[in-house]
C-alpha cells in the first residue's frame, strides 16, 4: 500500500483535500502483518467524479462495477479498485440497491465483520467505528452491529463467518454471531450455487478448517449447503495427514474426505457447482479409494519375510499410469484417513513417488501394427496386449523389446481371427 504504483491513484483522488482511505481486507491484512494481495480504496466522491479525477491524471479507468460505485484504476499495469462510499437502500440477501454518501461510518456499517470495517489513511491513521482493532487483536470474528441484520442483507455472510473462523481458529468466532448464522442457515438456499461452492472450497483450505467444518456440521450449515451425510471426523483425519506429510491443503481432496462415498459425489458437486474438471477429480478419488493401497506387496518377493527389492513400488507406479499419480495419491490418503491413525511411512513413500512421476509412453504405436497388416479393432487389442506386458515389466522394456512382444500380439490376434473363420 506504499508502493509506487498506488501513489498516482491516491494523488489524483486527493485533489482538493479529499479524504481518501484504504478499506476492507487490505487494511486488515496490513495490520496483521500479512501479505496484501488486492488494494481497495474508498472515496467520498460519486463515481463519475472519481473517474474524472483519475482520467485527468492520465490513468486508465475500467468501469468494473460502476453501477455500484466501483471502478478499477490502472497504474503501472496494476489494478486498484476505487469505490465510492455507499449506504444500502434495499437488499434481498443476494444483491443490494445502494446510494452514494460521503459519510465513512455509514459506509463501514455495510461491511460484514468489524475487522473488515477498518479504514486507513495513506498517512497511517486508522479509523475504527465498531471495535475492529480490539477484535483483530483478540482475535474475534464478529458481525458489525446486529448479526441477523447483516445476514439478511447478504446471506453469503453466513459462510464467510465460518471461512474467517477457519482462518483464525473457531475459538475466534463470536458466540452471538455464530448463533445468528445457525438460526439463519436456511437462507443459504437462496444463494447462487456458484457463490456457495466458492466460499465452501475456500473454507476447506484454511488452516483451522477442521474446527470450522465440525462447527458447520453442528450448527446445521453443512446440511443447508447440501442435504447429504457429511463426515467431519474423516475431514479432520485428512487434514492431519496432509500436515504430517507436508502436503498443502487441497480443497478437492478434503472435500472427498468430507463426503466419503462416491455415491454422494454427484449431488454434492451439483450443490457446489463444481467445475467439470474438479467434479471428475472428486469422483475419481472417491471411486479409487476402496482399492487404493499405499504399501502394495512386492511382486518380486520370493517369500514372506524376504527383503524387499527396489521394485516394491511397481504396483503403485502401475496405478499412477492407469489412474493418474495425483488421483491415486489422493485416493490412498483418503483410504488412510478412513482408517484414522494409519502409518504414514508408506504414504510418505507414495507421496514422494507421485511428486517425481512422469507418465511413460508406450514404445509402440498403432502405426506399428498397421504396418504389419493389422487393421480395425484388432489394433487396439494388440496394443492392449503389449501394454499389459510392458506395465508388468515396470515400464522398463524399450522399443526393440516391445516390437518383439508386438509380434507375439500379432500372432495372437491372427490366431483369434482364424478361429472365427
Amino acid at each position: 500500500m506504499t508502493g509506487p504504483a498506488v501513489a498516482p491513484v491516491i494523488a489524483a483522488l486527493r485533489e482538493g483535500g479529499i479524504d481518501v482511505r484504504f478499506v476492507g481486507g487490505c487494511v486488515r491484512d496490513a495490520l496483521l502483518g500479512n501479505p496484501v494481495a488486492d488494494i481497495d480504496i474508498g472515496v467520498p466522491l460519486p463515481p463519475d467524479e472519481a473517474v474524472r479525477r483519475l482520467e485527468a491524471a492520465g490513468l486508465r479507468v475500467v468501469p468494473t462495477g460502476i453501477a455500484h460505485g466501483t471502478v478499477t484504476a490502472v497504474s503501472d499495469s496494476t489494478g486498484f479498485e476505487v469505490t465510492s462510499l455507499r449506504r444500502d437502500v434495499e437488499t434481498d440477501g443476494r444483491r443490494a440497491v445502494v446510494a452514494f454518501t460521503d459519510q465513512w461510518r455509514e459506509d463501514a456499517l455495510r461491511r460484514d465483520f468489524t475487522i473488515n470495517a477498518l479504514s486507513l489513511r495513506p498517512d497511517g491513521a486508522v479509523f475504527d467505528y465498531f471495535g475492529g482493532l480490539a477484535d483483530l487483536d483478540a482475535p474475534c470474528i464478529r458481525f458489525v452491529g446486529d448479526p441477523h441484520e447483516r445476514i439478511r442483507e447478504d446471506h453469503l455472510r453466513i459462510l464467510r463467518f465460518y471461512r474467517f473462523a477457519a482462518g483464525f481458529g473457531m475459538a475466534a468466532g463470536d458466540p452471538a454471531s455464530r448463533a445468528a448464522c445457525s438460526a439463519e442457515a436456511a437462507r443459504i438456499d437462496a444463494l447462487s450455487r456458484e457463490r456457495v461452492g466458492q466460499e465452501v472450497l475456500k473454507t476447506l483450505a484454511e488452516p483451522f478448517a477442521a474446527e470450522a467444518v465440525e462447527a458447520m456440521a453442528s450448527d446445521g450449515i453443512l446440511e443447508a449447503v447440501a442435504d447429504t451425510a457429511w463426515i467431519p471426523a474423516r475431514f479432520r483425519s485428512m487434514a492431519a495427514l496432509e500436515a504430517a506429510l507436508g502436503l498443502p491443503p487441497d480443497p478437492c481432496r478434503r472435500l472427498a474426505a468430507l463426503i466419503g462415498d462416491s455415491g454422494r459425489a454427484d449431488a454434492v458437486g451439483r450443490s457446489l457447482r463444481l467445475s467439470r474438471k474438479r467434479a471428475d477429480r472428486l469422483l475419481a478419488i472417491l471411486q479409487l479409494a476402496p482399492d487404493a493401497a499405499p504399501d502394495p506387496p512386492d511382486p518380486d518377493a520370493a517369500a514372506e519375510g524376504s527383503a524387499p527389492r527396489p521394485g516394491r513400488l511397481r504396483a503403485v507406479r502401475a496405478a499412477f499410469y492407469r489412474h493418474g499419480a495425483e488421483n491415486w495419491r489422493d485416493a490412498s490418503l483418503l483410504a488412510a484417513a478412513a482408517r484414522d491413525g494409519a502409518d504414514t511411512g508408506p504414504l510418505r513413500d507414495l507421496v514422494q513417488a507421485a511428486a517425481g512421476w512422469q507418465r511413460p509412453v508406450l514404445p509402440v504405436r498403432g502405426a506399428d501394427l498397421a504396418a504389419r497388416g493389422i487393421a480395425g479393432p484388432a489394433i487396439g487389442k494388440g496394443l492392449k496386449f503389449v501394454e499389459r506386458w510392458w506395465i508388468a515389466q515396470d515400464f522398463r522394456p524399450g522399443r526393440e523389446a516391445a516390437l518383439e512382444k508386438l509380434e507375439e500380439a500379432i500372432a495372437l490376434v491372427r490366431g483369434m481371427e482364424g478361429g472365427r473363420r
